[in-house]
């Protein structure tokens, strides 16, 4: 593919993932809805240009965000859990055993949880003080990461499908 169109289409993912990271900061509701639509861009990136290109659109959009909107919450979840997944998901999707997937899965997305937690405390104070115990709150995000992970499939299908009628 031409390199003038790949930088192109880099700078415009770039410019729509740095949009819905801070939409997803200043908006009172709907902040994981749309760092989720964030993490879409690098799946769309993946089919349309290629896995060197798409990296670089992660790590501009990374440092964009946290340039413009300094250490805010959703920019280090989209640098440590959204932005990632995309490629996450396409290396293990390409081993097509689904237990193994589920399990590689599972485990990336905990190891992200993990992380996101220890930096929530080192810099931000008292956030997660909840009266609902963390087993149910752990229970719960694992069925909303599945979610989460079957919408982005149903989104890639689509993509897959379009991309392939216009060619």
């Amino acid at each position: 593919m031409n390199k003038t169109v790949n930088i192109a289409r880099g700078g415009l993912f770039t410019a729509l993932g740095v949009l819905f990271i801070y939409l997803s900061i200043i908006s009172p509701t709907n902040k994981l809805y749309l760092l989720g639509i964030a993490s879409c861009i690098i799946p769309l990136s993946i089919l349309t240009t290629n896995l060197k290109n798409s990296f670089l659109i992660y790590l501009s959009t990374s440092f964009l965000s946290l340039l413009l909107t300094g250490i805010k919450g959703n920019v280090i979840a989209y640098i440590v859990f959204f932005g990632l997944y995309g490629f996450v998901k396409y290396y293990i999707e390409k081993l097509r055993k689904i237990p193994l997937e589920i399990v590689l899965k599972l485990l990336f997305f905990n190891t992200s949880i993990v992380i996101l937690y220890i930096i929530s405390k080192a810099f931000f104070n008292n956030i997660l003080n909840m009266n609902i115990s963390i087993y149910i709150i752990l229970i719960g995000i694992q069925f909303a990461f599945f979610i989460f992970d079957y919408a982005l499939t149903l989104f890639i299908s689509y993509l897959q499908r379009r991309i392939k009628k216009i060619s």
